[in-house]
């Protein structure tokens, strides 16, 4: 998930009221609208970014004035797509060098927006519950020895390695053959899949190893410990062929397309300040996910009870 790569199909819709249009072929009519107050955002599809982008719209159209429309759009066509002005900001990005360095290096025609505030890590997680039994399971060099503890119907004799979406830009296949784990990565399909599977397996105390990423809400509802993997290196993931170490942990990072970032008023100047906390975004993934409240509903409520944090980032 959220990591570097060269090439990943997907598909954008934008997200109105009126349904969703197919945006893989058009442009927003709503982004880089030269003089109008309209603002297009992309938003992934795990829940902090839903969050990031639930409570800068609310706030750019209740206090700014603007109306916002979103697009829903997987890590990578979004860079394409901001480079192209088919939308105006990526609110949360896990570290992308190559596209980095094409359009905001290179082209020009991405700006950076500023960090988030929040920094991410992903690594693999197993239950609390199971190193309180277990406690040398969470060192890499011991999986092996736990592998029939993690085997599933979709492993196919191996340990499971959960993953969540195909569409996440992983290194766990990589990093099973390169550190000769007996395992097999299986992908739930998305996080909200993922979720729920993990949540089963915690209703029932059952082992489980997990591709998971902080911050995230679900640390709240079911306490993870991670496993230790080969300390990262600068440039130890260079090749995504050979790396054999543990993901980073990365300052996520705002991007405006760069004609918005000069041209885009109010609108550039709030996303250019807006930046919160972990706890503020598990706050209000938290609603999401949890408490299903929709986006906009929980964004109305952090926003009620946290204006000394938002009234900062007004222009």
């Amino acid at each position: 998930m959220r990591l570097r790569t060269t090439a990943v199909a997907g598909t954008l819709l934008l997200l109105t009221g009126c349904g969703a249009a197919d945006m893989t072929r058009q442009a927003s009519p709503f982004a880089h609208a030269r003089g109008a107050r309209t603002v297009t955002l992309s938003v992934q599809s795990w829940v902090g970014a839903q969050a990031n982008v639930a409570v800068a719209q609310y706030l750019l159209e209740h206090e700014l004035g603007y109306r916002v429309d979103t697009v829903q759009i997987d890590e990578v066509p979004a860079w394409d797509a901001l480079s192209q002005g088919r939308v105006d900001a990526i609110l949360e990005d896990w570290g992308h060098p190559d596209q980095e360095k094409r359009y905001v290096d290179d082209k020009k025609t991405i700006a950076r927006g500023g960090a988030l505030g929040v920094t991410g890590h992903i690594g693999w997680y197993v239950p609390t519950y199971l190193v309180k039994q277990h406690p040398d399971i969470t060192d890499w060099k011991n999986l092996n020895a736990y592998a029939s503890l993690f085997r599933t119907a979709e492993s196919g004799g191996k340990g499971q390695l959960m993953d969540g979406s195909p569409s996440y830009v992983t290194n766990d296949k990589a990093l099973v053959d390169n550190l000769k784990l007996d395992y097999q990565v299986v992908f739930a399909g998305s996080e909200a899949a993922q979720i729920t599977q993990i949540r089963q397996f915690a209703k029932e105390k059952k082992p489980f190893l997990t591709y998971w990423y902080a911050p995230q809400w679900l640390f709240e509802k079911v306490p993870m410990t991670e496993v230790k993997l080969p300390a990262h290196k600068e440039g130890c993931d260079a090749d995504p062929a050979k790396v054999a170490c543990a993901y980073p942990r990365t300052p996520l990072q705002k991007y405006l397309n760069a004609d918005f970032s000069k041209q885009g008023g109010e609108a550039a100047a709030f996303l250019k300040k807006f930046a919160w906390t972990t706890e503020d975004q598990n706050e209000v993934s938290l609603m999401i996910a949890d408490q299903k409240l929709t986006p906009q509903e929980a964004a109305k409520k952090w926003a009620d009870g946290h204006a000394s944090t938002w009234k900062a980032w007004l222009p």
